[in-house]
């Protein structure tokens, strides 16, 4: 009998029952388990809709020996299908020869999987990052959460690996793109966890993430590519609409007409220069509100029920959404955390921003998400550049509310909802430290009220997340960019050629993979145009 390799989907295993993996895929299938062989997974994710019986559901294939007349009928069940292993696609290459070899502006994750897919066709791309390399970042970075002295060029939001580097590192996406999975091996490639291929909410944690920025840097440079930290572009060259060079550091030129721009969403200097250049973009919504956090205990209860704190589920997370009668405003969570901190994230002197981050094991005992409310041109002003100052005003007010040293203002959700003077109460996870201050005088008055909603029903949904154990601190603001760089099917500016918008920062992603395929299909169009770099 030949064995054929089958793909099973939705294989349930009951965490009330001590039955393995190859015993619940062998009753699926209706044969004995010593029938099957090499049961390998491809996707695995917690089913906790029954409190009193969570499940594991999987996607897995597995090597199936069985009489050709019994496979048919196998082949034929509802979730089985004969597997066959998908295959990259390889890039077109464009026959237009590049004069100057392509610069890519930033080495977030837009900017690292665009420099690695150049590198590994002969583009040799020179990525140039404004903030520095990774190690002395992280010393920057923790001397900034424990003294309060802030670095304008090296902080959450800019060095190597992006604002990602302090993050969950979740690599969670709703795109749906088959290019994912060649993506997710190049992450393991360069040092990830190898769970990330199959979990259904991969994550790495920003210790593993910071070993995968090295990793991926190290091929770039491979490959044939440079990296520059502590480069930043500080102007563009454009002559008839298309892009000649580009200025380093204020002094260095250097010529390029091509450049991946990838420079993350708080890259306000940069949109301000492309604005007096005349590069198409406009004004886009975004969400603006605080953190909220809990003991991790509470949210896995509220979550999991008796089967909290089980060794196959480890720490649980959420997705709350809340809408306001008319539709105009949503309360949500955002970048959920478990197991995580909030953390001190500003990218300029003189303002507060809070953000969320885990390591790898999520193990601190403390579950954080951003909380917030939708904003949109409507309040802010169509100027491409209005939503930058609507952020910069709160975070302002917050700097000064949190006492001038980059303190956050904070409160108890009780006395927030309560609007009763302010407590701090609970357990506070952000550093330098916390101040107790009224959050709505922080925020827009629509975004507390809204948020106020919010709270009440998701203490309805989660026991305990509007109660004594649950803290706020603001603010939070850089959910997304607040403007989109304008760009044709492309990939490049509507405006000026050779400008090509790429990521979060030019309001085509929301995440660390979503940014990656980003660079992915912006490599992949510039290179379709354009010959290898001889």
């Amino acid at each position: 009998m030949k064995k054929t390799l089958l793909r099973i989907n939705d294989v349930k295993v009951s965490l009330k029952t001590e039955k393995t993996l190859r015993d619940a895929v062998a009753k699926k299938l209706g044969v004995r388990p010593s029938a099957l062989s090499e049961v390998t997974v491809l996707h695995r994710a917690v089913d906790a809709r029954r409190k009193d019986d969570v499940c594991l559901l999987y996607h897995v294939t597995a090597a199936v020996d069985v009489p050709a007349g019994h496979l048919k009928k196998l082949s034929g069940r509802p979730g089985v299908t004969e597997y066959v292993r998908p295959e990259p696609e390889p890039p077109r290459l464009g026959t237009l020869p590049l004069a100057e070899r392509p610069v890519v502006i930033g080495a977030g994750p837009g900017g690292l999987m665009a420099a690695l897919e150049l590198a590994k066709y002969g583009y040799r791309p020179l990525l140039v990052e404004r903030g520095r390399s990774l190690a002395r970042r992280v010393e920057d970075v923790e001397a900034f959460w424990r003294t309060g002295r802030f670095d304008p060029c090296s902080n959450v939001q800019f060095g190597m690996g992006g604002a990602g580097t302090f993050s969950d590192g979740k690599l969670t996406t709703r795109v749906n793109d088959p290019v994912m999975a060649d993506i997710l091996q190049a992450f393991v490639a360069a040092g990830a966890p190898p769970e990330i291929l199959t979990e259904h909410k991969p994550h790495v944690g920003t210790d593993k993430l910071r070993a995968m920025v090295t990793g991926l840097a190290r091929k770039i440079e491979r490959l044939g590519g440079d990296i520059r930290c502590e480069t930043q572009v500080t102007d563009f060259h454009f002559r008839d609409g298309a892009l000649t060079g580009l200025v380093l550091n204020g002094t260095e030129m250097v010529l390029t007409t091509t450049a991946i721009l990838a420079c993350g969403h708080s890259a306000r200097d940069t949109y301000a220069v492309l604005a007096e250049r005349q590069v198409g973009m406009e004004a886009k919504a975004f969400s603006i509100g605080l953190r909220v956090e809990h003991p991790q205990t509470l949210i896995d209860r509220a979550q999991y029920g008796a089967f909290a704190g089980h060794p196959r589920l480890g720490p649980a997370d959420y997705a709350l959404v809340y809408h306001t009668p008319d539709r105009s405003r949503a309360a949500y969570s955002f970048c959920m955390c478990p197991g995580g901190r909030v953390v001190a994230a500003a990218s300029e002197a003189g303002g507060v921003v809070v953000n969320g981050m885990s390591l790898y094991k999520r193990d601190s005992g403390i579950a954080n998400s951003a909380l917030v409310v939708n904003v949109t041109p409507s309040d802010f002003g169509t100027d491409p550049l209005a939503g930058i100052a609507f952020q910069r005003q709160y975070e302002r007010l917050a700097f000064t509310a949190g006492g001038q040293t980059y303190h956050a203002p904070a409160q108890s959700v009780e006395t927030f909802l309560r609007g009763t003077t302010p407590a701090l109460t609970g357990q506070y996870s952000y550093r330098p430290g916390v101040t107790p201050y009224r959050l709505e005088e922080v925020l827009p008055p629509y975004v507390s009220s809204t948020l106020k909603l919010g709270l009440a029903q998701f203490g309805r949904r989660l026991d305990g997340f509007d109660g004594p154990q649950g803290m706020l601190t603001g603010v939070e603001t850089r959910t997304s960019a607040p403007l989109r760089i304008l760009r044709g099917k492309d990939y490049q500016s509507v405006t000026h050629r050779g400008l090509y918008p790429c990521g979060e920062g030019c309001g085509y992603a929301g995440g660390i993979m979503s940014a990656a395929l980003d660079g992915y299909h912006v490599a992949r169009a510039l290179m379709a145009l354009y010959r290898p770099f001889a």
